[in-house]
């Protein structure tokens, strides 16, 4: 009997550590998709085409948010939320991206983000003075980390940016820093503006290699 208590408390016991485990885990991929890890903890990558592959998955992490993703659709319709339904009400792309006459984007979303103060399915109204679609030659919507890589490096598809433009157009454009400002009811990008600079500068610095 007290050998089969000691096996029942071994076996409770080892279960114990299973599920603590498992929470832990589950507790650092929560962090890990909410955060961005700097440029430096990279280091240890001793080759650098590998070392500059896993930066550029770190900066996916922004890259393939819902945040940048709904304005990067493969049709000409953009997505919302975080579960990237088709826009409600239907909008189209439009000539520029800014929608269709009677139906542009402004004719919702102003030149800043809008709280609502009534009841709603939704918080808020996003907003920003150049809000519309990426053109659709950037559309990312169903692609890999390492087809967005590739197509953000070909001029005929970026908007003729080279990579030091590419770099300012993530660490400094402030339609792309509204992923991190996206008003209440939204989950901002991972991290911040400037780490996801900083990683697409080191990404490029070994090498603009991609995943």
């Amino acid at each position: 009997m007290r050998a089969n208590a000691v096996l029942v408390s071994l076996g409770c016991g080892t279960m114990l550590l299973l599920f603590h485990g498992a929470a832990q885990t589950q507790d650092r991929q929560a962090q890990n998709s909410t955060t961005l890890r700097p440029p430096a903890e990279f280091g240890s990558i001793q080759d650098s085409a590998a070392r500059s592959r896993a930066l550029f998955t770190e900066a996916a992490k922004v890259i393939m948010h819902p945040r940048c993703m709904n304005c990067h659709p493969a049709t000409d319709r953009p997505l919302q939320g975080n579960a990237q339904h088709p826009h409600q009400p239907p909008v189209t792309r439009g000539e520029g991206g800014v929608g269709i006459a009677g139906n542009n984007c402004s004719t919702c979303h102003g030149e800043r983000n809008y709280r609502l103060h009534e009841k709603a399915t939704y918080q808020s109204i996003p907003g920003h003075p150049r809000w519309g679609l990426a053109p659709i030659e950037m559309a990312w919507e169903g692609k890999t980390a390492g087809q967005i890589c590739q197509q953000l490096k070909d001029k005929s598809r970026n908007g003729d940016r080279d990579l030091a433009m590419l770099h300012e157009h993530v660490a400094k454009d402030d339609l792309v820093g509204w992923g991190w400002n996206p008003g209440p009811g939204r989950e901002p990008a991972p991290g911040t503006q400037e780490r996801a600079g900083e990683l697409i500068q080191a990404w490029i610095d070994t090498g603009a290699q991609c995943p």
